[in-house]
């Protein structure tokens, strides 16, 4: 795997002509620095400069004038085909060649590259799992036979294939509808905790910024730089009355997209496996404030809930015995989904797993509202006047 490499903008400005030195261009002395392996989410209203300082960095657009680092290397030295081939790249249209397959799509680079036929399959299909396709469904389909949803993630998977260091996302989901948008962003969270890839990522959303980035950079017309941190400095403390009136008022709402299941303190359920000695679970689970028993494979993978009534007194505990399951968590799982989720399934308390399914802790509603009442943000119009 290939390592992340930071992105540095040193006084990036890009104008077209008929704009002259005196005027305002699409960006305007852009200074920020994205270190490696973070997510940089862009964001702003129309023209404010987002998409041309994302193609400014694999040289789509060049700039007027500053410089653009990837790792201590300036873009505008290297030959511009390889610099391409070595970022990945996800538009809002995916751009997938209709006439070619799935796999074949997928393997464009590694292709270009001059990679045998035998790796590159083996690359598109592996890839092809780590998005949620399915190879042997998915790799000899084309396109036109494929959802929204499903050409995204095919067109993420493409970008990954050459396991590039910089991955840039513009407008990556706004073709999709909102159910299989906000599931390609948890998606895509989960594929960034495995991966670890620098990623600057273009969106108008506020909301989808919040949550996808660890880092946000607001810009404004005429593509001025109007703030540049964490989502939580953006939230708590607005750099201007522009800041304050694009995050929201209801920025104690927002700040439950931004927190992540990680920030809680886990609940340890009371667990055991298949086979294990009924009434020592019993015994375990009543002495327990949450009395429910999570059965668990050998693998430590939830099978389900059994709840007290229905542990027997003695032998040994088998699945037979779970009868209900709760919504499966991540650690990257932001409060906000993990409350609607909570919601959804009419349950206390959502299972938090790890990447391989198995389980590490329990998340409950009330340790999300308490997580809220502990970290309300100052208030907006005191922040946006101390920052004037």
């Amino acid at each position: 795997m290939s390592t992340a490499e930071r992105v540095v903008f040193e006084h990036v400005t890009k104008r077209y002509a008929g704009t002259g030195a005196g005027n305002s261009g699409a960006v305007e002395d852009l200074s920020l620095e994205i270190p490696a392996g973070k997510v940089c989410v862009l964001v702003g209203p129309s023209g404010c400069g987002k998409t041309t300082s994302l193609k400014m960095v694999n040289r789509l657009i060049e700039p007027t004038s500053g410089r653009i680092l990837i790792g201590d290397t300036d873009v505008a030295k290297q030959d511009v085909i390889e610099l391409r081939r070595g970022i990945g790249y996800v538009i809002q249209q995916v751009g997938l060649f209709p006439h070619q397959t799935v796999g074949e799509n997928v393997a464009t680079v590694p292709r270009l590259l001059g990679w045998d036929e035998s790796r590159r399959r083996a690359r598109a299909q592996e890839l092809l799992e780590l998005v949620g396709l399915d190879p042997a469904t998915y790799a000899d389909r084309y396109p036109a036979a494929l959802s929204g949803g499903e050409r995204q993630r095919v067109g993420v998977a493409r970008a990954l294939a050459a396991d590039p260091p910089v991955l840039l996302m513009d407008e990556p989901f706004g073709a999709v509808d909102p159910i299989v948008r906000e599931r390609l962003q948890n998606e895509l969270l989960d594929l960034q905790e495995r991966l670890a890839k620098t990623i600057l990522f273009v969106t108008h959303d506020i909301d989808e910024a919040i949550k996808m980035g660890d880092l946000v950079a607001v810009l404004q017309v005429g593509g001025h730089l109007a703030q540049f941190g964490t989502p939580d400095e953006i939230l708590a403390n607005p750099a201007s009355d522009f800041v304050a009136r694009f995050v929201g008022a209801d920025r104690g709402l927002k700040r439950l997209a931004l927190a992540r299941v990680d920030a809680l303190q886990l609940m340890p359920p009371v667990t055991a496996t298949t086979g294990d000695d009924a009434a020592e679970a019993h015994r375990r689970a009543l002495a327990d404030p949450f009395p429910y028993l999570l059965l668990l494979d050998p693998m430590r993978r939830p099978i389900g809930w059994i709840a007290p009534r229905d542990l027997p007194a003695g032998g040994v505990l088998d699945e037979s015995l779970a009868t209900a399951m709760s919504p499966f968590l991540r650690r990257r799982t932001t409060l906000k989904d993990a409350l609607a989720m909570l919601v959804e399934a009419e349950v206390q308390a959502g299972i938090v797993v790890d990447g391989r399914g198995a389980a590490i802790g329990l998340v409950t509603a009330e340790m999300i509202f308490e997580w809220a009442r502990e970290s309300r943000p100052p208030d907006p119009a005191g922040a946006a006047q101390g920052a004037r």
